[in-house]
């Protein structure tokens, strides 16, 4: 099934999503977030959308204005694809390769729960930024809590996929993390989750038999293709992801797992780490980005101008008096 939140009234609802467009609202559902932390993970989720099938239709999807499908309750950003990471640290700080220590586990960032905006929703430059990029992601949704899963039980605990562009300031990102932290700024002011929840079932046909979703991706800028990848191109499954994400702490329903940019041209910074240069330059006010995911549908966004920087003073000099 796929799950839709949209605005009707000036309110969300959430709904299932048929083929041919039509929502059917899914009866007494606040938020789809909330639905999937009171059912039982999928199945609890799959009982819902089949009781929002026995009543009557709603709009049609091109009727209403799509939002994101949930309000994560966390959200961490993997970095799955060597390609990726080829391209981008050549991008930033003019490192070559990838490092060893990469293939050790699949390492995350957290990023910002609150800056999450709906598929077709305008995106800000973040403050004081000129070279803002997309990146091209697909992220799982935890349904079930757990710990210190195996890959194995994690896939239980996956309800479902949903497209993800993690909106980058890359200058600001360069700059943040030269002090061996980060990405804090860079990353904050926005990221792109839908057009809807695609239940985990529903893509199973697209699994290899290494255990990859092989869905193709697809990059464009103002209708210029710019990036093309396979998600089976990743280097650890999201039943592995997850399962790292549970070592030693929980995860619970709502939260949200990104795959990490793919290659070819998921993202600005890695085609100008491979060229050299800014080509294609950065995004700038005006300028609409399509991501499109096979199986689970396109965002697609426009960018605009941002809040202005508020002026803050550099760190003071200090001096070592002890008490």
């Amino acid at each position: 099934m796929r799950f839709a939140t949209y605005e009707h009234h000036h309110r969300p609802c959430v709904a299932v999503v048929e083929e041919d467009g039509t929502l059917y609202p899914v009866p007494g559902a606040r938020s789809l977030t909330e639905l999937i932390r009171t059912g039982d993970g999928l199945p609890g989720l799959l009982d819902a959308g089949a009781a929002a099938l026995d009543v009557p239709p709603g709009p049609h999807v091109s009727q209403v204005r799509l939002l994101s499908p949930l309000q994560p309750s966390s959200v961490r950003d993997f970095v799955t694809f060597e390609e990726h990471v080829e391209g981008v640290r050549r991008s930033v700080n003019g490192a070559s390769g990838v490092p060893e220590q990469w293939y050790a586990a699949p390492t995350f960032y957290f990023t910002n729960p609150h800056a999450v905006f709906g598929p077709s929703d305008d995106i800000p430059m973040a403050p004081g930024s000129a070279a803002l990029d997309y990146e091209l992601e697909v992220a799982a949704v935890i349904g079930r809590e757990g710990s210190d899963l195996t890959p194995e039980q994690a896939r239980d605990h996956i309800v479902g996929y949903t497209v993800f562009n993690d909106w980058s300031a890359r200058d600001l990102q360069s700059a943040e993390m030269k002090v061996g932290l980060g990405p804090c700024k860079g990353k904050d002011t926005a990221t792109t989750l839908g057009p809807y929840l695609v239940t985990a079932d529903e893509l199973e046909p697209y699994r290899d038999t290494d255990g990859f979703l092989r869905l193709a991706l697809t990059a464009e800028v103002n209708g210029q293709v710019i990036g093309r990848d396979l998600l089976s191109n990743m280097s650890w499954t999201f039943e592995e992801m997850v399962a790292y994400a549970s070592r030693g702490t929980r995860v619970v329903p709502g939260d949200v797992l990104g795959s990490g940019t793919c290659g070819n041209g998921g993202c600005l910074a890695e085609l100008w780490g491979v060229r050299g240069r800014q080509d294609p330059p950065p995004l700038r006010p005006g300028d609409t980005v399509t991501l499109t995911v096979e199986g689970i549908g396109a965002v697609s966004n426009t960018v605009v101008a941002g809040p202005d920087v508020l002026p803050l003073p550099a760190g003071r000099r200090r001096g070592r008096e002890r008490p």
